[in-house]
């Protein structure tokens, strides 16, 4: 298992963590290797509705989940799925600790 697919799954697990129980237990379904036949379709129709984010329902969301979908089996896709997941978690967890920062501030005065 590449450097790259161990950082996906641990972004995938922890992801599935903030999800409810069901959806969970789909995403976890979605990631088995067996699931492959469900999985490149569902990313292709993430991948489009993504691009079709004008029309009401598809949103730009769509696109990154169906890429992310694809890097499951695509190895090109996991270096830069992997950063920018990366990067989306560095900024979430500085986000996290500044507002942490301006709680505990607002308590001491």
């Amino acid at each position: 298992m590449s450097k790259h697919q161990k950082e996906l799954d641990r972004h995938f697990a922890w992801f599935q963590k903030k999800l409810p129980s069901g959806p969970a237990k789909f995403v976890g379904w979605v990631r088995k290797p067996s699931s492959i036949y469900v999985r490149i379709p569902l990313a292709l129709l993430l991948v489009v509705g993504g691009f079709l984010s004008f029309l009401p329902v598809l949103g730009l969301w769509m696109l990154p989940l169906g890429l992310l979908l694809f890097a499951q089996d695509v190895p090109p896709l996991r270096k830069p799925m992997a950063q920018g997941l990366g990067w989306i978690e560095r900024k979430w967890l500085e986000r996290q600790r500044a507002k942490l920062e301006r709680e505990r501030a607002k308590t001491v005065q």
